[in-house]
């Protein structure tokens, strides 16, 4: 049996990234051969150094979040139709829902819900989406009922998804995953460290940099300031140290600083995963998405409330055994989020997917789990 061709359309913009690349490797041992095809702003030379050994094809072809409009998602959606029969793909699986919304494709699609719009607004505002948005939401919907498969990276987000949406089939949740390349056994470290999307307001770092100045442990950012659309962040007491290499970031992971977020908005939270696998300390918001997945492995924290931060911070610098405790307990629930059981998973869907012939894995390798 040959094997499968995954046209995998991604984005360098955050965590969709890793994503993509831990899933392209986790997919080998099922003969499963992916391309990524890039939306949005194009994979820098880092990018390109991180996806060596993976095709990359960056398409020029924008994001349905940043500034655009329903005939330039149409278009887009042609272009990636045609780039998939020309490179003779099996499956098209999809980080961008409108992609699909009214566009006709020769092979089975899968549609991934990172994010959305509707989502976001919901987690982060807390108001009905306004009318000038509402052809994203329609747009989103429209492309969940074409796909053949709709996954989510969590049950939470997957329970989200359902809420907004009408889908006519059901959002099967598969839980990302993140090869742990941390070394152990440095020295630990007392400061507080975030990584992530600064920009973001679904981040919530105001709240951090807010709880940074009612303690006297240091908190340091790591992550870009500015984003696509214009956003920017900017803080008074938290240090930001730049944009960090993923070697780097798992250096400074290594040293076991306590690890923050405050998000209001995460799907999933690869950062979260990075650090708990490193064994650090978890002080996390109180969404649904970290109760999930972090359960009795953190301390949560309401998401808006710097003091309740800053007062766990506090706890943990004096009471290290719990501190200890906490972050075994995090790098033993991160061996759940793994890149081998996400590819399983993955695989078994696209299997799924295909004429029985097709989908006879190799090897007797088995599908979904």
């Amino acid at each position: 049996m040959s094997k499968l061709r995954l046209l995998l359309v991604t984005d360098t913009v955050g965590g969709v990234w890793v994503y993509s690349l831990e899933l392209a490797r986790a997919l080998v041992p099922y003969d499963v051969e992916v391309t990524l095809a890039v939306i949005g702003p194009p994979a820098s030379p880092t990018q390109r150094e991180q996806a060596e050994g993976i095709r990359l094809i960056d398409t020029g072809l924008p994001l349905d979040w940043l500034p655009t409009t329903p005939a330039e998602m149409h278009r887009a959606g042609e272009a990636i139709a045609a780039l998939a029969s020309k490179e003779g793909m099996d499956l098209v699986q999809t980080c961008s829902a409108p992609l699909l919304a009214d566009t006709k494709f020769d092979q089975p699609t899968i549609a991934v819900q990172h994010s959305c719009v509707a989502s976001w607004w919901s987690a982060v505002r807390g108001t009905p989406l306004p009318p000038e948005f509402m052809w994203r939401r329609d747009l989103v919907q429209e492309g969940l009922n074409r796909a053949r498969a709709v996954v989510a990276p969590s049950v939470s987000f997957a329970a989200e998804t359902a809420r907004i949406y009408d889908v006519s089939c059901p959002v099967m949740p598969v839980h990302n995953g993140r090869q742990s390349v941390v070394p152990l056994g440095l020295p630990q470290s007392n400061f507080v460290l975030t990584a992530s999307r600064l920009w973001d307001e679904g981040k919530n770092v105001a709240t951090l940099d807010a709880a940074a100045r009612l303690t006297s442990t240091p908190f340091e950012a790591a992550g870009p300031l500015a984003g696509p659309n214009g956003t920017r962040a900017a803080f008074n007491n938290i240090h930001h140290v730049g944009e960090l290499a993923s070697a780097r970031l798992s250096g400074v992971l290594a040293t076991r600083p306590i690890y923050a977020s405050s998000a209001l908005y995460e799907p999933f939270g690869l950062s979260v995963l990075e650090a708990a696998n490193a064994g650090c300390a978890l002080v996390l918001s109180d969404i649904p998405t970290f109760r999930e997945l972090w359960r009795d492995s953190a301390l949560f924290v309401p998401a808006r409330d710097p003091r309740a931060f800053a007062d766990a911070v506090d706890a943990l610098m004096k009471d290290t055994q719990e501190r200890e405790r906490l972050g075994r307990a995090a790098r033993n629930r991160a061996q759940l989020y793994t890149p081998a059981r996400m590819g399983q998973r993955m695989a078994g869907i696209y299997r799924s997917l295909l004429p029985r012939a097709a989908a006879t894995p190799q090897n007797g390798m088995a599908g979904a789990a």
